[in-house]
Order: structure tokens, then C-alpha cells, then sequence
């Protein structure tokens, strides 16, 4: 049980992190894949008490797509009047129509394997039981992999952990003739999936930070060296000399131009990658600067072969960390705050809109950043914006945030890079030409509740839209396939847990997203929001085990309470709170409907009487909690509590009137 649950979870994280990085689609749909595996794990636990077999169609669909990804990655960026991504439009591999659809459907088939083998178990251990070494099982496939980020292992690494979990799970021990079949069907796609791995992991210009797949190249253009960064199969950044670079596109420089106070003694720069925008700032006659990045890789190539050696510089001191979260735990005021070019091309893992900089682009970030200037100091960011409206968003943004208009550079018609610097004053800045303002359809500025700085309208795009609608849809086929005409009706009396699976996902996308305004969007603030989630719901399952715990009814009434503190007190009233007194505040308020949430489910999941129906319930309850987590778009992630709250009413008014008076 135990085993199979890592390896569920290990497999899970692997395959969002593998896809993302050989299709650039999912950059920007990472829980595309969590859906799949939803929707997988779901049937895999609901097929469990019928399968006669191992599933062998696991290890072979895992093998297929890997070398299916492998044989046609897709490098191409997108573009829309709803969503606007950066970088170029250039196509190559399969479209959006064909490669989405079969990594939906390969993500669940590859994940219905090890459910299989963990709805097993539920047909043979007490519920809670099963339910505790699931819980255990799952951690450990988090704790693996975080280890394995934090190491920089590569892939093969992923996928040798994968191989070795299914040949012990799935190769029995008894005859020799039976093993040699299993060890066959399992090990044959498995070694062509290492082949690929291998391949990948062993190629000079690769390496693996806990975001990205980087790729370096090295060029020389007129003389000079040239060190291209690729993530996720897009180019992302450049390592050139300072000089160069102001020579290239002076526009980099404007910020200094723009500042009143000129040599500026202390600079922050938020996205100083592999270190260009460093050495500029050293070229400008900065005396000290504070380079963060949250990328360690990204530093760690700065560091290794940009031409200026920025990161090697005494004035320089470097931090890997969010940028949000460095203010808020920095004291320190700068003559300049510059955000250089902080586009992260990708999602964070687990909450279906939120990118690694959004938070750096609201009006709340804004005036964070004007609070740490010096008197006569500015802020200032650029980037390729592409569209008009995207480019006035921020200057009116930085407007409201600081009082009055700031000076807007715009170079070139294409891309229309844009240089937008303001002041701690008016007197502060130096434009070149007064900003006209924004027009009567720029949108207002993005909030910590709406961080969704690139979406032009107030509504769902209809990309979205019809996404989540095909997965609905698929949802509902699979299940009836997979699971025959029994499915639903062995799942119907289950009602109360689908919509509790369903407000748990919408609980825990507000837990991410909360955490990672509070303390940052890095990969360990989210790797830690996520092993926390399952040791509450641990802790949830050994209280309701060991001791006496009150009626379900007094559950809910502490669940609803706990909605209600998330609700009173937002994550913008814990950031104005110490760093200590923030966190164990942030944790109370995040996990205590989490924890009764949990203890309602394992109260209710010991009476049923089908384990693996009510189990698969709560599952695919959980996938439509991750379609419903869109709504954030529209709402704000604030109003997910809103849709959790109701879908925990639904629950208590569909649950088994017998058992309002339980107590265990």
C-alpha cells in the first residue's frame, strides 16, 4: 500500500514535470496533467475490486507516451486576444488539438496503474487503515521528490524510481515462469522510457532546475560571445557583455536615464537571471546590489559563463528567492528597484492560473516596492509586452501605486518592448515625454486577489472554457468504460464525498496560492504547502482513529467556522505581520478546515459500505474541484472559499441522515 501510493504520487509530479518540459503547452496548463491524473486514480480505485490482472496497460502507456513526447516535443508559444504569451509564435511539433488530448488521456490511463493496485488494498484493510499508509505512501513520493529537486537530478533518475516501483510492485515472486511474463510486460516499456531519459539527461547543453528544462548554446555575434538560455523548449534569456547589450538595445538603460538620483548607491533587481541586467546595474555606477532570482540554475550558469563574471563582482550580493517574498522580509531602501524582464514561462504546480511573478505585478506589489525606495528613488520594470494595453495596464498600475504617472518607453512596433519607470515623486523622475494616460479599455490594475496580469477581459477566455468542458466530458466517458454500467451506481450513494473531494482540491488551491503571496512562489514554499496539506489530512485521519471525535454536524460546524476565519482575515491582512507570527497564523487559518474537512471524510469513509466506490467518489470529486478552480479567474482566489463553502453545504445536506449523530 505504501508503496504503490508513493509510487502514484512520485509518478504524478514526475509526469507534470517532464511533459511541461518537452510541450509548451503545458507550461501553461500544468494541472492539465493533475485533471488526468485524477481522472485516473479515480478509475484506477474504482476498477480495483473488479480487475482480474495487474495492470499491465500502466508501464506500457507510460512507455508510449514518453517516446511519443520524445519523438514530437513541441517548442511553440501561443498567443490570443484573452491570454498573451511571450517569446516567439513560431510553431513546431503536433498542434494544440492532438498533443493535449493524448497527454490527458496517457496521464490517466499511466495513473490508473498504481491506484489499481492501491484500491486493492482498500478491498482488504479496515478503511482508515488504508486510508492512513495511502496518506503515508503519498508523502513519501512528495518527500522523494522534492530531495531529487533540490539535487538537480535529472530525469533518468525519475524515471529509474518509476521502473523500480513497478517491477516491485508488479512482478510477482512466486513462479518463475509467471515473473519472467511480468517482469516482460513491464520492464520492455520501461527500458524504452529509460533509453529516452537517458538520452535527454546525458546531453551536454541540458540541465534541470526545480522549474525548467535549461538549455544553454554558445554563438558570436560581431565578435562577441553570446550564451542563449532555453527553458522548457523557449528561449528565455541571454548572457552577453554589458557594453554590448547597452550598445544593442539601449533601451536597457533608460531606467538609469529616467531616475532622477543618477549612479544610484543601492539597487535591487528582481529576475536578475544569468546576471546581464546585474552587470548594467555595475555599469551604471551602482555601489551595491541586491540580485534576486528565483532559479538557482539560472544564477548558478550566470555565474559560470556570463562574460562579465556580475555574480563574481563584491558590490553584488545574490538571493534565490521570490522577489514579493524578499520585500516583504527586507528592511533595506534602494535608489532603484528594477523588475528585469520577470516572465517565468510556467505555473505553479497545483494552482491552475498562478504564475511564478504574478505577484510581482499587482498594485499591492507596486506599492510595496515604493516603500522600500530611498527618498529621490524610483521603481522601474521592462519586458517584450507585445500588446498596447498590456504595456498601460502597469503604467497605470505603477499610477495608482505611487500617486502620479510614470514615464512609459516603448521601443519597436513587433514585440513593443517597454520601459515604464516612476519615482518616489513626480521630482524623482526625468521623462523623455509625458505618458498619455490610459484609454477607456485598459484594464484596471491586477490585485493579490486577481493576480492575472496578461487576462484582457473580466471573464473565462473561452480557451479555458472549452478545455475544462472536454474533460468533463472525458471524465464522464472514462468512468463509464472503465468502470462499467455499475460505476455510477455504486458511486451514488457517495454523493456527500464527490463534493467533499471537490471543496478538499478548491481548499487546497487557496492554500498554495496563499502560502505563495505569503512566502513566495519557489518550489520549496510550494513543495512544503503540499507534504503540510497531507500531514494534516494524516493528522485528521489518526485523530478520528484514535480518539472519540464529535458528530458529524459539529464537523461541519467547525469546518464552516474555519471558511469563515479564511474568509474575515485575507492573506493581505498576514502580510503586514512579522515573518514568525505570519506563518503560524497563515497555518492555522489555512489548515484547520483542511483538518476538519479530513475528519468529516474519515468519519463518513469508515461507515460506507463500498470503500473502493466511495473512495473513487471523493477522487473524482477532486477533478472537478480542479475545474473549478478557473473560477479564480473571474472571482479571485478569495472567492474560492465562497464555491468551497458551498460545495461543503451540498455535502452535509446530501449526507446519510443516520449519521448525524456518529461519533467514533
Amino acid at each position: 500500500m505504501v508503496a504503490a501510493s508513493a509510487l502514484m504520487l512520485f509518478l504524478e509530479l514526475a509526469l507534470i514535470r517532464w511533459t511541461g518540459s518537452n510541450v509548451v503547452h503545458l507550461s501553461y496548463f500544468s494541472n492539465f496533467v493533475l485533471l488526468g491524473s485524477f481522472l485516473g486514480i479515480g478509475i484506477g480505485i474504482l476498477r480495483a475490486g473488479k480487475a482480474k490482472r495487474l495492470p499491465y496497460y500502466s508501464p506500457i502507456m507510460l512507455g508510449l507516451l514518453v517516446l511519443v513526447i520524445a519523438w514530437k516535443p513541441v517548442t511553440v508559444n501561443r498567443s490570443g486576444d484573452s491570454v498573451i504569451y511571450f517569446t516567439s509564435l513560431d510553431t513546431t511539433g503536433p498542434p494544440v488539438w492532438v498533443i493535449l488530448p493524448i497527454i490527458f488521456v496517457a496521464a490517466a490511463v499511466v495513473l490508473a496503474g498504481p491506484a489499481e493496485l492501491v484500491g486493492r488494498c482498500f478491498t482488504e484493510l479496515p478503511r482508515l487503515t488504508a486510508y492512513r499508509y495511502d496518506l503515508i505512501g503519498s508523502l513519501t513520493g512528495i518527500v522523494t521528490f522534492t530531495i531529487l529537486s533540490f539535487l538537480g537530478a535529472p530525469p533518468i533518475w525519475w524515471g529509474l524510481l518509476v521502473t523500480v516501483g513497478f517491477l516491485a510492485l508488479m512482478v510477482p515472486g512466486k513462479k518463475a515462469t509467471a515473473a519472467a511474463l511480468s517482469g516482460a510486460l513491464v520492464a520492455a516499456p520501461l527500458l524504452v522510457m529509460l533509453g529516452v531519459l537517458l538520452h535527454e539527461s546525458t546531453r551536454p547543453e541540458n540541465s534541470w532546475s526545480p522549474y525548467y528544462k535549461v538549455q544553454t548554446s554558445s554563438s558570436t555575434y560581431e565578435n562577441t560571445p553570446l550564451l542563449t538560455i532555453t527553458v522548457n523548449g523557449v528561449p528565455h534569456q541571454q548572457a552577453i557583455p554589458a557594453e554590448k547589450r547597452l550598445q544593442w538595445e539601449p533601451q536597457y538603460g533608460l531606467p538609469y536615464e529616467r531616475a532622477a538620483k543618477k549612479n544610484p548607491e543601492n539597487v535591487l533587481i528582481i529576475g536578475a537571471g544569468s546576471g546581464t541586467d546585474v552587470a548594467v546595474a555595475l555599469r551604471n555606477g551602482a555601489k551595491h546590489v541586491d540580485a534576486v532570482e528565483i532559479d538557482p540554475r539560472l544564477r548558478d550558469i550566470g555565474r559560470e559563463q556570463h562574460p562579465d563574471h556580475p555574480y563574481q563582482d563584491p558590490r553584488v550580493t545574490s538571493h534565490i528567492d521570490d522577489g514579493r517574498a524578499f520585500l516583504s522580509r527586507t528592511d533595506k531602501k534602494y535608489d532603484l528597484i528594477l523588475l528585469a524582464l520577470p516572465d517565468s514561462l510556467t505555473l505553479v504546480n497545483g494552482a491552475s492560473s498562478l504564475r511564478l511573478e504574478s505577484y510581482l505585478f499587482t498594485e499591492q506589489a507596486f506599492k510595496s516596492a515604493q516603500e522600500h525606495l530611498a527618498p529621490g528613488g524610483a521603481f522601474a520594470m521592462y519586458n517584450y509586452y507585445r500588446e498596447t494595453w498590456l504595456i498601460d495596464r502597469l503604467a497605470s498600475t505603477a499610477q495608482k501605486a505611487f500617486g502620479h504617472k510614470p514615464c512609459v518607453d516603448k521601443v519597436g512596433d513587433d514585440l513593443q518592448q517597454a520601459v515604464v519607470t516612476v519615482g518616489l515623486t513626480s521630482a524623482d523622475q526625468a521623462c523623455g515625454a509625458e505618458w498619455a494616460g490610459a484609454s477607456a479599455t485598459t484594464p484596471p490594475p491586477a490585485t493579490d486577489n486577481r493576480p492575472f496580469l496578461y487576462l484582457f477581459t473580466d471573464r473565462i477566455p473561452p480557451l479555458y472554457l472549452i478545455t475544462l468542458g472536454l474533460i468533463l466530458v472525458a471524465g464522464l466517458i472514462g468512468v463509464g468504460i472503465a468502470g462499467g454500467g455499475s460505476s455510477y451506481r455504486r458511486m451514488r450513494p457517495y454523493a456527500d464525498l464527490f463534493l467533499l473531494g471537490a471543496g478538499f482540491m478548491l481548499l487546497e488551491t487557496k492554500s498554495i496560492t496563499g502560502f505563495a503571496l505569503l512566502f513566495g512562489t519557489t518550489w520549496v514554499v510550494n513543495a512544503i504547502v503540499f507534504a503540510g496539506v497531507l500531514v494534516a489530512v494524516l493528522a485528521a485521519v489518526e485523530v478520528t482513529r484514535r480518539f472519540k471525535t464529535p458528530p458529524l454536524k459539529t464537523m461541519y460546524v467547525v469546518l464552516f467556522g474555519g471558511l469563515l476565519l479564511s474568509w474575515v482575515f485575507p492573506d493581505s491582512w498576514l502580510l503586514g505581520m512579522p515573518i514568525g507570527l505570519r506563518a503560524l497564523v497563515a497555518v492555522v487559518i489555512a489548515f484547520l478546515p483542511i483538518f476538519a474537512a479530513n475528519v468529516i471524510f474519515a468519519k463518513r469513509f469508515t461507515d460506507t459500505a463500498d470503500g473502493t466506490a466511495s473512495f473513487g467518489a471523493n477522487l473524482l470529486g477532486a477533478l472537478l474541484g480542479g475545474c473549478l478552480e478557473y473560477a479564480a479567474l473571474l472571482i479571485g482566489f478569495d472567492g474560492l472559499i465562497i464555491i468551497a463553502a458551498l460545495l461543503y453545504v451540498g455535502a452535509f445536506l446530501l449526507r446519510p441522515k443516520a449519521a448525524v449523530g456518529t461519533s467514533s
